[in-house]
């Protein structure tokens, strides 16, 4: 039950509006999710959510938590300066600001941002070709993924400007030699963006351990199936109730 365990923080069910109760609650699910699959690191990662309304303040993990102790009511409320917006203890990543402000200034449809440093994620980050179109997992991910070369530990705020334009209008991202980025208009979306995209990793360090020369790669016309049948939207509503569901067996207390 380590992932279950929570470090005690005042319930702010009741001091917060409804809108925002929710996205704390699917906000602590990510974390919960993301240790549950062993994604996490220590506590140098980040996962954040926009907290509805014309503030403009969004919600990121506190500072020194591990993802699977984290809580509705323990995530902090900033607003796009930094500035925290709420009475707490505990303070947040500036790394983690300056990504995650990025995404939530730039993209009105990036309620969610996730950012991750797996470490098949960083192996393919790595890597001159990026990601290869030789599983159906990186087929379904390669129209929606961009890159962004490295900087260094994303301290200096002007980065963030580079940030928005190298991801566009795409809802993935292999941040090169650092980890993957995955935005989404819900928790369900993000979720299942980065899904793929660690599993399309993954797949692809097992590939090449055969060697680059023995890859296939799918004919063209099947790539093209692919990319049609999966324009739209990754349809995270349906795998996400059976998600919530497993954190109420593995990882209880996310929601309090």
């Amino acid at each position: 039950m380590a992932d279950g365990f929570a470090v005690e923080a005042p319930c702010l069910k009741d001091k917060v509006g409804e809108a925002e109760w929710g996205a704390r609650v699917e906000l602590a699910a990510l974390y919960r999710l993301v240790a549950l699959q062993g994604w996490d690191d220590l506590i140098y990662t980040h996962i954040s959510a926009r907290v509805p309304g014309p503030e403009h303040h969004f919600l990121i993990n506190p500072y020194g938590l591990h993802f699977g102790e984290i809580t509705a009511s323990s995530l902090v409320k900033i607003d796009l300066n930094g500035a925290i917006q709420q009475e707490t203890s505990y303070q947040v990543n500036a790394a983690g600001f300056t990504v995650h402000s990025a995404m939530h200034m730039a993209r009105e449809d990036a309620h969610f941002v996730m950012h991750l440093h797996t470490d098949q994620g960083v192996a393919v980050a790595s890597q001159r070709e990026g990601l290869l179109p030789i599983s159906q997992h990186a087929l379904i991910v390669l129209p929606r993924l961009a890159y962004h070369g490295y900087e260094g530990i994303a301290l200096r705020l002007e980065e963030r400007e580079r940030l928005v334009a190298d991801m566009g209008d795409k809802t993935l991202m292999l941040l090169r030699n650092h980890g993957t980025l995955a935005v989404g208009p819900t928790a369900a979306d993000c979720w299942l963006g980065m899904f793929f995209l660690e599993r399309a990793c993954a797949q692809q360090v097992m590939a090449l351990s055969a060697g680059r020369e023995n890859l296939l790669t799918p004919p063209q016309a099947a790539q093209d199936e692919v990319r049609m049948a999966t324009a739209g939207a990754f349809g995270g509503g349906l795998a996400w109730p059976g998600c919530l569901r497993r954190l109420g067996r593995e990882s209880p207390g996310y929601d309090a």
